[in-house]
């Protein structure tokens, strides 16, 4: 079980990091120059749009890593100090 939680969790941080680096990117490249593959880079966008876009990414890899850390420390035994 805990070997499960921990893939789970790597996962998740992998995804957090793909995230927040998608969102970063979205936040400091000007429209015409972001990469072919990600949306929003024809001339004349919306730089609204992109704030929207990066914002929702920066957001959706915290939240992601704050679900690996939690998936990580869940069903951890308390230890009692006598």
């Amino acid at each position: 079980m805990r070997k499960a939680r921990r893939v789970i969790a790597i996962i998740l941080l992998i995804g957090a990091i793909a995230a927040i680096a998608v969102g970063v990117v979205y936040l400091t490249v000007p429209a015409h120059s972001l990469p072919s593959f990600l949306p929003g880079h024809v001339h004349g966008g919306s730089t609204k749009k992109l704030w929207k876009k990066g914002t929702a990414g920066v957001v959706a890899g915290v939240v992601l890593f704050g679900l690996a850390v939690g998936v990580r420390l869940s069903g951890r035994r308390k230890r009692h100090w006598n």
